[in-house]
């Protein structure tokens, strides 16, 4: 006998305010919780420490997570200059402490120096998995293993402020995936001279999500309370947070095709059509509804990548 599954199918996504203190996992399964989903994921984990943007994905959205892992990212972050710890964060342990003494025009050369494309190697720090364990798990460990450097791309970095008083700067970064904030602190403090770790970090945006549309998860604890106790449908109010599955996709080129066609295309078969497809994914949309993620085939016809057979049109 089939094993039914716990909690409703519901499909969209929603942008959490993640707070500090909990790993993005658990802020995932609390969301999960409130709305009773059947199936959630998170795409880019925040540390503990971090706070922000952490987009939730229900139901059929889960198959377009990777597009939001992929895109750029923009933080806010505060650091402490003056002391190096283990974690480059003021979660770890100090392990040295050096006189600040710098200018705020020094500080803005350094600063500078980060921008554009450059190779940066993860944290040992960092929920990167070796051989199967994440990275964090060794270091704990006082183990440290072969990491490999990645091509990033720092589009812009801003520094907002310089409190000499308390040795503390603020910025602001624009980046490409992958990119860790800590290590860019980091090497800043050893740049110039004296160390520093994050004391803040603040994720504002995930591509081209606006921050207005975060929500904490107090606001949908708060929601779920209030309909129990008018005992309505939860769903009444959740629901209406939740972005659009497509949403994800906006940087994709779109192919429109017929319901006929929608129809066959769910089921795995190639669409022939009179115009010459791109490269890479497509969104797909059947008489206006969004019904996957396509590509092209070697023949040049359009194939299913990823479907949403219940999306089609009635």
């Amino acid at each position: 006998m089939a094993r039914r599954s716990k909690g409703r199918q519901i499909d969209g996504i929603l942008l959490l305010n993640k707070p500090e203190g909990i790993s993005s996992n658990k802020a995932l399964q609390q969301a999960k919780g409130i709305y009773f989903a059947q199936k959630a994921g998170h795409t880019g984990a925040l540390d503990p420490l971090a706070t922000g943007m952490l987009p939730i994905c229900f139901g059929e959205a889960t198959k377009f997570t990777q597009f939001l892992l992929d895109t750029d990212k923009t933080y806010v972050v505060r650091a402490k200059l003056g002391e190096r710890t283990t974690t480059s964060d003021s979660d770890g342990e100090i392990v040295s402490t050096k006189a600040v003494n710098v200018t705020m025009e020094q500080l803005e050369r350094e600063v500078a120096a980060f921008l554009g494309e450059s190779d940066q190697y993860p944290s040992m720090y960092s929920a990167l998995k070796y051989e199967g364990k994440p990275l964090y798990k060794y270091a704990r460990e006082g183990i440290e293993v072969p990491r490999k450097c990645r091509k990033i791309n720092v589009f812009s970095l801003t520094l907002d402020e310089f409190d000499e008083k308390n040795n503390e700067i603020q910025m602001t970064a624009h980046v490409s995936k992958g990119t860790y904030i800590r290590t860019i602190v980091d090497d800043l403090g050893e740049n110039i001279g004296c160390g520093a770790h994050v004391i803040m970090l603040h994720r504002s945006a995930v591509g081209h999500y606006p921050a207005d549309k975060m929500v904490t998860l107090e606001h949908i604890q708060a929601l779920l309370d209030s309909a129990k106790e008018q005992e309505i449908e939860p769903s009444t109010y959740l629901d209406e947070l939740l972005l659009p599955m497509d949403s994800a996709l906006v940087d994709l080129p779109v192919v429109e095709i017929t319901k006929e066609q929608g129809m066959s295309f769910s089921h795995g078969q190639a669409i022939v059509l009179g115009t010459e497809l791109p490269h890479g994914a497509i969104k797909v949309l059947a008489d206006g509804v969004f019904i996957g993620t396509g590509e092209r085939n070697p023949d040049g016809h359009l194939k299913s990548k990823r479907g949403l057979a219940n999306q089609l049109p009635e």
